[in-house]
């Protein structure tokens, strides 16, 4: 026997009644019962981010330093050119014909940035030929050093497969590798691995498809090979490593070309931190599009100096 609670029996004829079962529809045009309320307290209720304190407080460190890297004598001779090209082009250009071509002089450049190899289709991927990849060495040594592990961001697909390559000649082991083309069946079973063996170095990921959505807090380190000139994705990307779950320092590594394009953009978002991330975020590369000659072109100009400065 259930003893009373002091509640009425439930009778089917009492006009409050509601049935036992299924959910009440309120009539077509009634308010919701709670929108004066929900109206009353909406100002006052507040977003919280990643940066607020009592969500932080039980997070490791985050250093974010910036990797400066110099040019090879081929990525210089390259660079060089396809500044001139990009000169010799834009001066007989106009509308969409314009912002076609300092697009793609721009991607150029990038490529250029990372290895000749990327932009030539040469296959060849020298270290010697890229400072980068110098630099990714020499980071990529001191993490193995530290049997420890890094995420490494890279907004090029087609750079992938040969930074896992080299990455796995220095490491001694092979890494993972996660792009727009992987199966989705095999993105979970990837992170997986790389979250529980002890053996997988590094995970190469292209920003588009690796920079959201995944918990990858196995690693402490975090490189952006080539920049996104969007804070706001980057720091998506990095909130891979740096989360809750994170229970080690999280560095993070931005590589940047001296004296090139790259160098510039990080100069102008440097510039525009006060605007809490909103400069460039609608895409920095439609903006440079819409530059005059003259400030394009001193914006992509090579320092020759800076960039082959060790």
């Amino acid at each position: 026997m259930i003893p009373s609670l002091g509640c009425p029996p439930w009778r089917p004829d009492h006009p409050r009644a509601l049935p036992r079962t299924g959910t009440p529809t309120p009539p077509r045009g009634a308010r919701p019962p709670y929108g004066p309320l929900r109206n009353l307290v909406r100002p006052y209720i507040l977003r919280r981010l990643k940066t607020d304190k009592s969500i932080i407080a039980d997070l490791p460190d985050k250093t974010e330093v910036k990797t400066f890297c110099p040019l090879s004598r081929k990525q210089a001779a390259l660079y060089q050119q396809a500044v001139a090209d990009l000169t010799e082009q834009i001066e007989t250009a106009d509308g969409m014909r314009r912002r076609g071509i300092v697009l793609a002089a721009l991607m150029r450049l990038k490529q250029i940035c990372n290895h000749p190899s990327q932009w030539l289709g040469d296959g060849a991927w020298a270290e010697e030929d890229s400072g980068k990849f110098a630099r990714l060495r020499d980071i990529a040594e001191v993490v193995a050093a530290r049997q420890e592990k890094a995420l490494i961001f890279t907004q090029f697909k087609e750079t992938t497969a040969p930074l896992s390559a080299f990455l796995g000649s220095v490491f001694g082991r092979p890494g993972l590798v996660l792009h727009g083309e992987t199966e989705v069946k095999k993105r979970k079973d990837l992170v997986r691995q790389f979250q529980e063996d002890e053996q997988v170095p590094f995970f190469v990921l292209s920003v588009k498809a690796g920079g959201a959505g995944l918990n990858l807090t196995a690693a402490s380190h975090v490189i952006h090979f080539d920049r996104w000139w969007n804070p706001a994705v980057e720091q998506q990307a990095t909130d891979r490593a740096f989360r809750i779950g994170q229970i080690k320092n999280v560095l993070v590594h931005k590589f940047i070309c001296r004296g090139t394009v790259e160098d510039k953009i990080d100069q102008m978002l440097e510039a525009k931190k006060q605007l809490a991330g909103d400069f460039l975020s609608s895409g920095a590369d439609m903006l440079l599009t819409e530059m005059k000659d003259e400030e394009l072109l001193k914006l992509v100009a090579l320092d020759l100096g800076a960039a082959m400065e060790e």
